[in-house]
């Protein structure tokens, strides 16, 4: 069977999966959402500074909340079928124009928190596993293990000091100038500054992770007979290292890297929070504070569905890198 025939029907396999997945978390997410005291009435209510039974009845009646349970879920269910998240009751927009507002800031975090994670992880890993037992495997197994030892909110408070406070270096937080309208390679040199330290909090413990899991794959792939026969055969050991060694330590990194994209996700609300990142991990904390249920109920479907995604693409790179790999 052809790669792209595999694909095809692996991404089929996916897409019914991922049905079934879904209706399972918004379920249980919606029901656990119940078991925290208060909703949205009583926050627009206190923000409103005063308020009467009868106005809290009217602010409840107005967004369904008086409604039993099972026919708020119900409403809930039919808006999804009609591919509608509901409607924010504090905002009063739908909740997905909330969540795609937001929803691009926190892809830049993620992707390029990934990307630094997996460069410099897999650059690590080689180094210590090329001079296992010396010293820059023990210095820089030292450093991955301090990065992974502390928390991400941590490392996030100790960089605005050292790069914002002390050194003036780098913006404590934003996502870029307020009001300048850029675009292109103009806006890309405007939001870098204030990318950098919440992408490198974000990544710092996840590459300590690919870091040591980068060692090891590079330590037993460079012990496989292919790799002795390359050897033997006179190829330069710079190339050895790429085209042998480093496809085969991809593939673990790569499926630890799907099943870090829930995690990942997680992180950036704390980091989003400490770095005031308008992102969507910022919105769920806004929304747990305002008792918006809809949207945090929004924002975890979407972040279900991101994570399903990236797990089906993570089994095509690596059905891509070794061929001999079934696509589940």
């Amino acid at each position: 069977m052809s790669v792209s025939r595999r694909i095809l029907r692996a991404l089929s396999r996916n897409v019914l999966q991922a049905v079934p997945t879904v209706l399972v978390i918004v379920t249980l997410g919606f029901l656990l959402m119940q078991l925290a005291p208060g909703d949205a009435a009583d926050v627009l209510a206190a923000e409103a500074g005063a308020a009467t039974e009868e106005s809290l009845a009217a602010i409840r009646k107005t967004h369904g909340l008086d409604r039993p349970l099972i026919e708020q879920l119900w409403t809930y269910y039919s808006h999804l079928g009609r591919f509608s998240l509901g409607q924010s009751a504090r905002y009063n927009v739908p909740v997905a124009d909330l969540i795609l507002q937001r929803l691009p800031a926190t892809v830049i975090l993620m992707a390029s928190a990934i990307a630094v994670a997996l460069v410099l992880g897999l650059a690590m890993g080689t180094v210590m596993a090329l001079s296992a037992g010396r010293w820059p495997d023990r210095v820089l197994s030292v450093v991955s293990l301090l990065f992974y030892s502390v928390p991400t909110f941590w490392i996030g408070l100790m960089l605005i000091i050292l790069f914002s406070v002390r050194l003036g270096w780098l913006p404590p937080g934003g996502a870029g100038t307020v009001g300048v309208g850029l675009s292109g390679i103009a806006w890309l040199r405007d939001i870098l500054p204030y990318l950098l330290l919440p992408a490198s909090s974000l990544a710092l413990y996840f590459m300590a992770i690919y870091a040591r899991l980068t060692r090891a794959a590079v330590l037993e792939a460079g012990g496989q007979d292919h790799v002795r026969t390359a050897r033997a055969k006179g190829l330069r050991p710079g190339r050895v290292i790429r085209r042998h060694v480093l496809r085969n330590a991809l593939i673990p990194v790569t499926t630890l890297v799907g099943s870090h994209a829930a995690g990942i996700l997680g992180g950036a609300v704390v980091v989003e929070t400490v770095y005031t990142w308008p992102g969507l991990g910022r919105l769920a904390y806004e929304a747990v504070l305002a008792r918006e249920y809809m949207v945090l109920l929004g924002i975890l479907l979407v972040s279900a569905m991101a994570v399903i995604v990236i797990n089906a693409l993570v089994d095509i790179l690596q059905a891509l890198l070794d061929p001999r790999l079934e696509i589940r």
